[in-house]
Order: structure tokens, then C-alpha cells, then sequence
């Protein structure tokens, strides 16, 4: 997909990919065939730039074609947009300023408790993303009204678009900060579906909200892209690049149709 438009974020989705297919493939309550069902739970992708891997996931579960999705993906004619949109069938809320996603996601559960409804409210955020205080807000607001339905899940793979996490403002220590701020805490390995989906089916039924901090690897499966910054946002592939990524991924890229 990002090739065909030489545009887009590889590094950031390739560190989430196996964190969406083990919600959308085993977590979720969820019907492709209906994605305004009003008991479903709710999923939003706080760090929007993600889109190539949240697209692809949607697809291949069924909420479109995946030949709609490579022929069109941030298309200006489309409704495939590069930082998400409500347009997109299974798409909850459109995102794209980042800090805004656990703010939404507070005010969806509070929803689903003032309705009595069992619906959960997953919100994905990139570690970077939690530099921005709205994040905070919405940490103490989950904690002050009991929103033990919400779970934040951040994909930690300690790289921006400028460079080091750590470098630019240091987020860590990450679990200590959630916990002081009355969330629930657990961690895994954001690669390893065994441990996702242990931490995720485990997850406490108690009033605190929940946060799963997901150690990853920006560029994932990628060899010259992993961990490497330069990879945040699309730079073009040569054609080399392009045969070595083929190979690794064990894929063939489809071309535009």
C-alpha cells in the first residue's frame, strides 16, 4: 500500500501490527458484517499516522475488500485517508492530533457505564504520544470516574519522528507514572502474540482503568528499518530496499490497480 502512493508510516505500524490482529482476530467483541453495533467494543488509534497496518487489519478482517484498500490507500479520491477516518467502515473516530485518542476513549466508557452497556474501549498510543499532557488529563479522568472498561494499550518502541523518545522528552519511567496516576499496569512483549493475548484475557474486571505497556520495535520485520527513526514516515524504497523488505516479510507487493 505505501509503496503504490510513496506515502505513509512504515516504522510506526510495523511496531503495532501484531498488537491489532491479536485485538481485531481474538480480543474484541466484534462483527465485521455490522460495524455500528451498538454492544461491539470500541477501538481507537490514538497514534493515527499508523494507518497502513489499521487498514490492512480491518480488511483482512472482513469490514472491506483488501483489493479496495491497496488501490486506494490515501488516495485524494478516497476515503482511505492517511491518519484515519470515520468514513472507513470499522473505524470508531477519526484521529490524527496525537494525545487526543484516551480522551475519546474515557468519554466512550463512561458512555457504555452510564448506559449500563458491557462494551470495552481499547485505545492504542504510541509511547512518544505520551509526551503530550492531554494524556494525562484523560489518565486522571479515567481513574477519578472508575472507568475499569477502558484500556490503553501503548506501543513503546522508544523512537519519534525526531529521533529518541528518551532524547527528545523521557517518558519512562512509563509503568511507575500510570500507576501513580491509580491505572491497573501490565507489560508484555508487543511482538509476541502468547504474551498479548495472556496480559489481554487477564486483564482485572475491577473499577481501575487498565494500561498495557507493549515493548516493540519500530520498523519490525524489516531489517534495515528496525529501530532506525529515518523509517517514521515514508522515504521511497529502492529497488533493492524493496526486494530485501519482500524477502524478509515473506510477501510480493501488489501493484496499483
Amino acid at each position: 500500500m505505501i509503496n503504490n502512493v510513496q506515502c505513509g508510516h512504515l516504522g510506526g505500524s510495523l511496531s503495532c501490527v501484531e498488537i491489532l490482529v491479536c485485538l481485531y482476530f481474538q480480543v474484541m467483541n466484534i462483527d465485521p458484517l455490522k460495524p455500528q453495533w451498538e454492544e461491539r467494543d470500541r477501538f481507537i488509534n490514538s497514534k493515527g499516522h499508523a494507518t497502513a497496518a489499521y487498514y490492512a487489519t480491518l480488511a483482512h478482517r472482513g469490514y472491506f475488500e483488501r483489493e479496495e484498500l491497496i488501490g486506494s490507500f490515501i488516495n485524494v479520491r478516497s476515503h482511505f485517508e492517511e491518519h484515519g477516518s470515520v468514513s472507513v467502515p470499522g473505524v470508531d473516530i477519526s484521529t490524527g492530533s496525537l494525545g487526543q485518542g484516551v480522551s475519546v476513549g474515557a468519554g466512550m466508557a463512561l458512555a457504555a457505564k452510564l448506559h449500563k452497556r458491557s462494551y470495552k474501549t481499547y485505545v492504542l498510543v504510541g509511547d512518544g504520544e505520551c509526551q503530550e499532557g492531554q494524556i494525562w488529563e484523560a489518565a486522571m479522568f479515567g481513574a477519578q470516574y472508575e472507568l475499569g472498561n477502558l484500556i490503553v494499550i501503548i506501543d513503546k518502541n522508544d523512537l519519534q519522528v525526531s529521533g529518541k523518545t528518551k532524547d527528545v522528552i523521557s517518558v519512562d519511567p512509563l509503568a511507575q507514572k500510570w500507576s501513580s496516576f491509580k491505572w491497573d499496569v501490565h507489560s508484555a512483549d508487543g511482538h509476541d502474540p502468547e504474551q498479548l493475548l495472556d496480559c489481554l484475557g487477564s486483564l482485572s474486571e475491577g473499577n481501575s482503568p487498565k494500561v498495557l505497556i507493549t515493548q516493540t520495535v519500530k520498523g519490525k520485520g524489516i531489517s534495515f528499518m528496525e529501530n532506525n527513526p529515518d523509517w517514521h514516515s515514508f522515504k521511497k524504497l529502492t529497488g533493492e530496499e524493496l526486494k530485501i523488505a519482500e524477502q524478509e516479510l515473506g510477501i510480493k507487493c501488489l501493484k496499483k490497480f
